[in-house]
């Protein structure tokens, strides 16, 4: 029975992990999907972010979108990291989409993407944003990283990915 106990407090220490001293994630938000194009994308990230953070998936979706209509999210490299500022987080949370198959996103370098890397920040959260993005474009650009994601063959292996990338990252 202890190591029953022991094993689900290190389960629920593990789902509220802190990726980064800059934003959370939480395993379930984590995902390998199907997704053709980019509205299909940020439909797919919405669901992602609100049953993962109890959030309402239409307003993550508006949100989103409004960001996208200054620009695209579109990294290059086949990454694409859309974001945005929404009231009702109390802190930067993440979600990280992989592709089964690369899909257009209007990326700067023009090619499609396979990883995906959504990021929420509390609405009114200024730099706290910028230097969330900052680490995850740091952490997208490491060809190591961005190399292991798209190998990765499950959830379990993505998130055991990140975990170590941004401890390594922190440290």
């Amino acid at each position: 029975m202890g190591f029953t106990r022991l094993n689900e407090a290190a389960i629920v220490s593990q789902r509220i992990k802190t990726m980064s001293p800059l934003f959370s994630i939480k395993p379930e938000a984590v995902a390998i999907v199907d997704a053709a194009d980019k509205q299909a994308i940020l439909e797919q990230l919405s669901r992602i972010f609100a049953a993962s953070y109890e959030l309402e998936a239409g307003e993550v979706l508006e949100y989103l979108e409004e960001r996208e209509r200054l620009g695209s999210t579109g990294f290059g490299r086949g990454v694409a990291i859309p974001h945005a500022r929404i009231p009702g987080i109390a802190r930067p949370v993440a979600a990280l989409l992989k592709l089964r198959h690369p899909a257009e996103f209007a990326a700067a370098d023009g090619l499609p993407v396979d990883l995906v890397f959504g990021l929420l920040s509390p609405e009114n959260s200024g730099a706290t944003h910028l230097h969330a993005l900052a680490a995850i474009s740091r952490l997208m650009r490491d060809d190591r990283v961005h190399e292991a994601l798209s190998d990765a063959p499950n959830q379990e292996a993505l998130y055991g990915l990140l975990t170590n990338a941004t401890d390594r990252d922190a440290a």
